[in-house]
């Protein structure tokens, strides 16, 4: 017979139910653990070190000691008084590990006993009577250079508190740091550039003039149009010398090698062509792309040209045997922009997809993807002499620093859709977009310093105001854009201006830095 089920009272079953969950619940994580004294005292000492270890020796007022019940009441880092000090009334008790006086040989006395309120002649005189060490020189050297310390660091000085700095004093020997007010860190003040002006307006094309590109000789320069024809012009006096016509479409780039006598143009027919300019007509063609080709630029330093697409990809062409070498692909939209280098990265695209990629030449692959941006980057321009280059996009034209594509900084203000991006030697960044405006920035500060927006031709719409390429010539003395009105504008610095008639009107809150 089974045996009988004991039956509890509804009490006791609550009460084991009770036991139940406390048993489970008592050691709970959530719950402070017992504090132990000695690991306490431990973990207190490394903090007091880590985060004030540079003002440990400085003087602390008795009075705050007495405060808290005298020095040796609840300190448990038995901070000593100096012997010397005993028995006297002291103003000030020496905490840190460094007695006080520091120097060697010199004895506490009236005369070197710290005041209250020490006055400056005297601390300087105070200075002035301890023994001279190479380690002071040392010191002061340092102190001097604590701002480039941080620079070289990558870090910018604003990273510093704002209001204070530690200035560090040698003393026979031995630190003595004293936190003293410093003014707070100014960005650069930008190098003054001269305005461009514009003197000259090239008419001859019959449709928007999309690209251009100047010799290596500086002789001449080389325009593309949506009137399907490619015209190279005079330099010098700005006159048609000879137009080129082989494209069914309009021409979206055009480049002129220094290695040989050839000019490469590509298009929106999909077609590449390499010009012999001994012949004046076109010796080879270079297929393969599906669609529109927006851009084109040459290897510096070896016979071969990449090309960018719609079709979302880069190519890279061997000249000579007109081969694909690579096809550059990962972009997930057009790419928009190409430009190649001697060192690496030695290829940069840019593309509608909004990232930048940075690619390994001899893999084919990509090395880096910049995903900063927000919107189509269109434009890309290496710095002739930094190890830089900067990128366009109607959210912001940014620079990067090779070869990794670390950010350097934003320019903000060019609220437009940006077409085109160039740089000289002296730092002059221009940026040209689609509503015909033409901003300039100092590369070095980022600061905009001249803002321009040249009158359309006659007889064009207003509408039809748009900067589609733009180039210093080789003797950066002469800025070209390629425009919507059919024409050709070239700019040159004013030559009349100084720094009293043009000042920079520079704020330090225009200028946006380590800003994503």
């Amino acid at each position: 017979m089974a045996e009988e089920v004991q039956k509890h009272s509804v009490h006791t079953l609550v009460f084991r139910s009770l036991k139940r969950t406390h048993d489970m619940f008592v050691a709970d994580n959530a719950k402070p653990i017992p504090l132990d004294e000695e690991s306490h005292k431990v973990k207190m000492a490394v903090k007091l070190r880590t985060e004030y270890g540079s003002v440990l020796h400085m003087p602390t007022l008795k009075e705050n000691l007495r405060e808290k019940g005298g020095p040796n009441t609840g300190d448990p880092y038995e901070h000593k008084q100096y012997s010397g000090n005993q028995g006297q009334e002291v103003e000030y008790m020496v905490t840190g590990t460094h007695l006080y006086p520091s120097g060697p040989g010199v004895a506490l006395t009236a005369d070197t006993k710290v005041q209250r309120m020490p006055s400056e002649s005297a601390a300087q005189s105070l200075a002035g009577a301890l023994p001279t060490s190479q380690s002071r020189l040392d010191a002061n050297r340092t102190a001097a250079g604590v701002g480039d310390i941080y620079r070289h660091a990558g870090i910018s000085e604003r990273s510093q508190p704002p209001g204070m700095s530690v200035a560090i004093v040698e003393a026979g020997g031995n630190k003595n740091s004293a936190l003293m007010p410093k003014k707070a860190p100014t960005m650069p003040k930008p190098q003054w550039h001269p305005p461009w002006k514009l003197y000259r307006v090239i008419s001859g094309h019959l449709g928007w003039v999309r690209c251009i590109a100047v010799e290596p000789g500086n002789q001449w320069f080389v325009t593309g149009s949506a009137d399907r024809t490619i015209k190279i012009w005079d330099l010098a006096s700005g006159k048609l010398k000879l137009s080129l016509t082989g494209h069914i479409s309009t021409v979206r780039g055009v480049i002129v090698s220094a290695r040989s006598p050839y000019l490469f143009s590509c298009g929106e027919d999909k077609q590449v062509k390499c010009w012999d300019l001994e012949y004046n007509k076109v010796i080879r063609h270079y297929h393969g792309h599906l669609s529109a080709v927006y851009g084109l630029d040459l290897h510096p330093t070896i016979d071969v040209l990449v090309t960018c697409s719609r079709d979302s990809t880069a190519r890279i062409w061997d000249v000579r045997t007109k081969a694909s070498v690579h096809t550059l692909s990962g972009h997930t939209n057009a790419v928009a922009t190409v430009k190649c280098q001697a060192a690496e990265p030695q290829i940069i695209t840019g593309s509608h997809d909004t990232t930048i990629r940075l690619w390994d030449l001899v893999a084919g692959k990509t090395r880096v993807t910049l995903t900063n941006h927000k919107k189509s980057v269109r434009a890309v321009v290496l710095h002739p002499r930094h190890y830089t280059f900067a990128s366009g996009s109607p959210d912001n034209i940014k620079q990067w620093k090779f070869p990794d594509g670390n950010f350097i900084q934003n320019l903000s203000g060019h609220n437009a859709i940006i077409n085109t991006l160039a740089v000289n030697s002296d730092g002059v960044l221009v940026s040209g977009a689609d509503n015909g405006t033409m901003h300039l920035w100092d590369w070095r500060t980022g600061y905009n310093f001249q803002r321009v927006h040249a009158a359309v031709q006659p007889g064009s719409l207003d509408s039809e105001s748009g900067i589609f390429a733009c180039v210093f010539d080789q003797s950066e003395s002469r800025l070209l854009t390629a425009e919507a009105d059919k024409t050709i504008k070239v700019y040159k610095e004013d030559d009349t201006a100084t720094e009293e008639t043009h000042p920079v009107s520079w704020k330090p809150e225009i200028i946006k830095r380590k800003r994503f």
